[in-house]
């Protein structure tokens, strides 16, 4: 994880001062930095929510551009600066024996589908006045990872979207615990595409979710911490088999986990294409 510092005080008010931002300039990577409070931050065409205390924080979609240019403006004044994005090259993953009515779902589900894609879409729009985001993440499952970030995922076959998770494989029932703390925004025990599934946010837009679960062991409003045992994994919904499918956003921004947590603590944990 690089450090960037961004000297743009001189086109700002004396309070704005410079920007100096934490993370990884990378699609699906995270930043977070701090200004002078009452500033406004913009990041291409998002708006970046910035808590009273100057700190905001923004991601990188899989699929983010090369350049995106950062705005802050404090008092009148304002600044840009182009942030260079790093970008990746996704592999191709096909996945056979998937039930082929999450592959080409009958026009009977397709409302059910909706109507759980907006439940999820409210939960990650959310935007809860909390910075656990700055705290350091853990793997909220050791196992092998056997889906990656990113990768173009191929169903029974027929392309599907891409796969925004991190996938680690273990028995139906094993514990998974929070990777951050946060507060839970969203428990649904059986959604067609994601099953069993829970999304938790860890402040200004950034939200984890866990899907394919068994069973969840918190709800909805609930404080969790890190570590804390919130679900069990499953092998509900879209799955061929039990496993934890990870995911984090920033609003509708898709990050990777693996960004944040580094290398599986286990060398029985290789990564499967």
């Amino acid at each position: 994880m690089r450090t960037l510092i961004l000297f743009i005080g001189a086109l700002l008010s004396v309070q704005a001062g410079a920007v100096e931002l934490q993370g990884q300039l990378i699609q699906g990577g995270l930043i977070h930095g701090k200004v002078a409070p009452g500033s406004r931050v913009e990041l291409g065409e998002h708006s970046v929510k910035v808590a009273e205390n100057g700190v905001f924080v923004a991601g990188f979609d899989r699929d983010a551009p090369a350049a995106m240019t950062l705005r802050v403006c404090h008092d009148g004044d304002c600044a840009s600066q182009e942030l260079a994005i790093a970008q990746r090259e996704y592999a191709v993953q096909r996945v056979n024996g998937v039930p082929q009515k999450t592959v080409t779902p009958p026009a009977e589900v397709l409302a059910r589908i909706r109507q759980e894609s907006a439940m999820v879409g409210k939960a990650r729009r959310r935007s809860e006045d909390r910075q656990d985001f700055l705290n350091t993440y853990q793997w909220p499952l050791i196992g092998p990872i056997t889906g990656v970030f990113g990768s173009q995922r191929v169903y029974n076959g027929t392309p599907g979207r891409p796969h925004y998770g991190v996938d680690v494989a273990r028995p139906v029932g094993a514990t998974v615990v929070a990777p951050n703390s946060g507060v839970v925004t969203l428990v649904h025990n059986d959604m067609f595409y994601s099953g069993g599934t829970l999304i938790i946010d860890h402040g200004q837009g950034i939200s984890s979710t866990f899907i394919h679960l068994s069973k969840i062991l918190v709800a909805p409003g609930q404080e969790v911490q890190t570590g804390q045992p919130i679900a069990e994994v499953g092998a509900t919904g879209r799955a061929t088999g039990p496993h934890l499918d990870w995911r984090m956003n920033w609003h509708g921004q898709r990050l990777d986990p693996a960004l944040l947590v580094g290398p599986m603590p286990s060398e029985l944990a290789p990564v499967s294409e």
